[in-house]
Formats: C-alpha cells, sequence, structure tokens
C-alpha cells in the first residue's frame, strides 16, 4: 500500500490529481487493479510546514507539482521554483527517504528563444536540483516538462489562455487573438493525470528533447505524456464558437474518441454558469400532443421526441430514402407499417415496460397509436438524416 506526497494539491493540476488518486484509493476507479493506494498527503502554501515533515517521512512517491507561475516580484520565480524543492529535497534525505519524486516543470525550461525567462530558468534550476539529488541518493527522479495545460478547474486569466477563452465565451465575455495562426502544443489534464498514474506503477513514458520538440526515447532522461494535441488559436476559437452554437443550433459537431475536439468540448462546458447549464427546446405541440427535436448531428441524423396524447394516431407517412428507429419510453402503444403498394400490415405493439427500437423502413407507411385512454405515449425518435424543409421526403399516406 503506497502513501503519496502531493505538493500543490489545490493546484490546476494537484486537485485533478488528488481527485483521480482518490477514486483509486476508494475503489471507484477499478482501472488499475494492481494499484493499492493508502495516505494521500495534500500540501500547499497554506499547510502547515510541520506536516512537510511527516508526510516526507511516510512517502512512498511524492508527486511534487508546487510551483510559482504568476509572481508579482520576479525574485519570487526562484524563490517558489526553486527554493521550495531544495527544501522538500532535505525534509526527504533527512528522514532518509529515498522514493521515487516527480517534478513538474516546464517546457519554458529549455530556456530556448521566447523561453529565456526568469521563469524559465527558475524551472530549470529544479530540474538540475532534482537530477544532482538523484544521483547522490540513488531515488528515482521523474522530470516533466509540460506544455500547455488544459482542462477543467483550470483557472481563467492566469495562464492558460484555453481557459480563459472557455471561460469567457462560456460567459459572453470578449476575447483577444493577436494572431490566430499562433500553434500552442497542449495537454489534456486527463491524458496528463493517466500519465502520472502510469508513472506511479512504474510505466512512465521517457523521452528527450530537441529544442522544445519533445522526443520519445525509452532510455531519455525527462519523461513525457504520450498524448499532445498541436493546434492553432484559430482553431481554438473557431471551435469553442461551434460548442455555444449548439443549444441555437442543436448540432453537435464531429468529437471523436481521443479528439482534441472532444477534451476542449468537456472543458469548454465545466466554464458555464449556472443559468447556461439548462437550455429550452422548442416544443411543437398541437392537440394531439407535441414533437421536440432534441439533437442533430452533422453526419448522423438527429433525435427527436414525440409526445401523442390518449387514443391519438401520428405518422401516416412514408419516406423513399429516410429512415428512423422508433423508441417507446413510457406508455402503451402500437406502432403498425406497410410497404407501399401492397396491404400487408406489420404490427408491432410497444411500451415503457419492455423498451425496445423499432426499425421505420424506407418504403413503408408507417404510424404510431397510444393504445391507452388515459397516459401519453412518450417516444424517442432517430432519423438518419436532419430534417430539411426543402426536401422532407415524407409522403401522406393511411396505413389502413
Amino acid at each position: 500500500m503506497m502513501n503519496i506526497l502531493v505538493t500543490g494539491a489545490k493546484g490546476f493540476v494537484g486537485k485533478n490529481l488528488c481527485a483521480a488518486l482518490k477514486n483509486v484509493r476508494d475503489g471507484k476507479d477499478k482501472t488499475r487493479p494492481d494499484l493499492t493506494i493508502g495516505e494521500i498527503y495534500e500540501y500547499d502554501i497554506d499547510t502547515d510546514l510541520a506536516l512537510l515533515d511527516r508526510y516526507c517521512a511516510d512517502a512512498d512517491f511524492v508527486f511534487h507539482l508546487a510551483g510559482v507561475n504568476r509572481p508579482q516580484n520576479p525574485q519570487e520565480f526562484m524563490e517558489g521554483n526553486f527554493g521550495f524543492t531544495n527544501t522538500l529535497l532535505d525534509t526527504m534525505e533527512k528522514h532518509g527517504n529515498i522514493c521515487p519524486l516527480m517534478i513538474s516543470s516546464s517546457i519554458q525550461a529549455t530556456c530556448i528563444g521566447r523561453y529565456d525567462s526568469d521563469y524559465g530558468r527558475s524551472k530549470k534550476a529544479g530540474e538540475d536540483l532534482v537530477f544532482a539529488y538523484g544521483e547522490e541518493t540513488g531515488a528515482k527522479v521523474l522530470v516533466y516538462r509540460f506544455p500547455n495545460l488544459f482542462g477543467k478547474w483550470c483557472r481563467p486569466n492566469y495562464n492558460s489562455a484555453v481557459a480563459t477563452f472557455c471561460h469567457n465565451i462560456a460567459n459572453d465575455l470578449p476575447i483577444t487573438v493577436s494572431d490566430r495562426n499562433v500553434q500552442l502544443e497542449l495537454l489534456y489534464i486527463d491524458d496528463l493525470v493517466t500519465e502520472m498514474l502510469d508513472a506511479l506503477e512504474g510505466k512512465e513514458h521517457r523521452c528527450e528533447f530537441d529544442g522544445i520538440r519533445t522526443v520519445l526515447a525509452e532510455s531519455g532522461k525527462y519523461c513525457a505524456a504520450s498524448i499532445t494535441h498541436k493546434v492553432t488559436l484559430g482553431e481554438i476559437v473557431d471551435l469553442l464558437e461551434t460548442f455555444k452554437a449548439q443549444t441555437a443550433t442543436l448540432v453537435m459537431p464531429e468529437i471523436p474518441d481521443n479528439s482534441f475536439a472532444k477534451k476542449l468540448y468537456s472543458t469548454y462546458l465545466s466554464y458555464l454558469p449556472k443559468e447556461k447549464v439548462s437550455f429550452p427546446l422548442k416544443m411543437n405541440e398541437d392537440a394531439r400532443g407535441s414533437f421536440t427535436e432534441l439533437l442533430k448531428t452533422d453526419k448522423c441524423g438527429q433525435f427527436s421526441v414525440n409526445i401523442s396524447k390518449p387514443g391519438i394516431i401520428k405518422g401516416q407517412h412514408w419516406h423513399h430514402t429516410k429512415w428512423e428507429f422508433f423508441i417507446v419510453v413510457a406508455g402503451h402503444g402500437l406502432i403498425q407499417q406497410r410497404k407501399i403498394g401492397t396491404d400487408e400490415v406489420l404490427n408491432f405493439e410497444v411500451s415503457g415496460d419492455k423498451i425496445e427500437a423499432v426499425h421505420m423502413l424506407p418504403g413503408y407507411t408507417h404510424n404510431i397509436i397510444n393504445l391507452s385512454e388515459t397516459e401519453n405515449l412518450v417516444t424517442v425518435m432517430w432519423a438518419n438524416e436532419q430534417f430539411d424543409p426543402n426536401h422532407p421526403d415524407t409522403f401522406f399516406e393511411v396505413v389502413e
């Protein structure tokens, strides 16, 4: 059972990492059956320094995430990024604890070009200190140079353009983009946390640096998350504007598995103010009930919900190419289909007590009948294409 010390536990990475560690510890995350976690020592700037002594004595692994990003005085870079690292290592040595230690550095530690700064030099000094500590004590050290990070719980208007864009666009605030063509290398917080848990299990990814470019290499001096995304500022803003428009258009953009778009959408949603978490849908109502479009997709049709009042028959039409799924989720009904030009009727009795999907076949006129005298019939519908009023592909004809 491993006791884990996390410095900078209240920061963006620290909060996400601690939440993931607790899920593993408490058995909520079952994806790492071989990882057994005991105590999680959360240390931050407002933690009693005396506790650091006990934490360093008991830890079986250290995630050193504490650091200074935006001090008022540049001198604080060295104090926060080098000074506390020195204190941490001295305390570990005092207790003879040579457990593995991970340190979060930055790509700015390359001190190349625009990265030649007080911040970059303080991060490089912290790296050198940790490497020297590893050589002197034999402790395993893992030095990660993070690119730009993004994800839930990242503070806007601080040191993340993505967090600022997400927050401002979600809250109808202006953004400033000086050059849409500027490209960022971005690391998603969940991918980073996955790498941190891999490191905890001794499965970290090693790398070297070709200038500022990360080159994965098994024998590398440094460590890195294996998945990052290179995206321009213009692409980020365009995606965010599309996400924002979804509540009006109902169109869900493509978000393939592991894509930047999928990760950015989740990040954007985490910045929504309460009044935008829910939004109204247009219910087309008449004496028979209602029909409401729920969600549209670029390439995979749309979802709707139909409510039929007791005794009502809806449908009585057919399509050439369009086809649908009817899924009754509440009530008791009958779906009928008849192939155009024939008399044979296919009958499907459906109920919310036994949910099933029924194909509405192309070339078959179909209806749906509420068989109840007292309850509404609620049907979730999926069509293989968005409704186009200029080409509805819908033709009236009663089933029988």
